[in-house]
């Protein structure tokens, strides 16, 4: 089973950035050399890593004073060209460290970091000079105090952090005190609220009650009307139909009462 690493990656506020001093009276160049570039680039520190600036700013006093074994100070020249046909210019070290000696500590620093944009932001950190003095007291002074200050703020941290439950414990006893009356003055509120919304709320119910039998009413009396219509109207036609039946016997009959006084009085002329 392979089992992923998480890669450790710090925040840039995370990052603390101190400053260190180092004598060069005495000391070999290429050993002062990378213990510069250790500092700068910061892998003396476990918050290490290689795409971010976790190095130190470095203060290097006393840089005329740096030495080389063997034959170097005699045999070893610095070289540089302005890229002009005829413009190689070589100067040897002993020339070199009496003109410019925090220029021989800055070369070789600078061939021991990175070839890219973080490792000249590096160089910029290292601040060499030729004698014992430096305007960076006060940036050393603080790097130096930071750990006390740290120190100092993790207690006041712990003593809040203890003293915060003995204040929670006393304001408590008022803040029961205060509940009471707080759910006094809601329930107030609400009574009144409501025995004021009661009438309102009141009426339409109302209302609505005495429209719903309106309703009911005019839904029962179409009903109501239909089965008397038809009885009116069942009613109606008979009594037509036996108009009719009595109104056609008795214009028959007439006649025929008629006819026979007519024969009578006939029958009595002739005789």
């Amino acid at each position: 089973m392979v089992t992923k690493l998480k890669h450790y990656n710090p925040r840039a506020a995370e990052l603390v950035n101190d400053w260190q001093v180092l004598d060069a009276s005495g000391q070999v160049l290429g050993r002062l050399a990378t213990q510069v570039a250790t500092f700068l680039m910061g892998k003396h520190k476990p918050s290490y890593v290689p795409h971010m600036l976790t190095g130190d700013f470095v203060v290097v006093i006393n840089a005329k004073e740096i030495r080389v074994t063997g034959l170097k100070a005699e045999q070893k020249i610095y070289k540089r060209h302005s890229q002009y046909p005829g413009n190689l210019k070589e100067i040897p070290y002993s020339r070199m460290q009496e003109r410019q000696p925090e220029r021989i500590i800055e070369l070789a620093v600078k061939g021991m970091l990175p070839k890219n944009k973080l490792g000249r932001q590096m160089l910029k950190r290292l601040k060499v000079y030729a004698g014992a003095e430096h305007p960076h007291e006060a940036q050393i002074t603080g790097s130096e105090r930071r750990e006390e200050r740290e120190e100092a703020a993790a207690v006041k941290a712990a003593e809040a952090a203890a003293a915060a439950p003995k204040v929670a414990a006393k304001k408590a006893p008022a803040k029961k005190a205060a509940a009471p009356k707080a759910e006094a003055a809601v329930t107030e509120a609400v009574a009144t609220e409501v025995v004021e919304t009661a009438p309102e709320k009141a009426a339409p119910k109302k209302a609505a009650a005495k429209k719903a039998p309106a309703k009911k009413a005019a839904a029962k009396k179409p009903a109501a009307k239909k089965p008397a219509a038809k009885k009116a109207t069942a009613a109606k036609k008979p009594a037509a139909k036996k108009a009719t039946a009595a109104k056609k016997p008795a214009a028959k009959k007439k006649p025929a009462a008629k006819k026979p006084a007519a024969k009578a009085a006939s029958d009595s002329g002739e005789k």
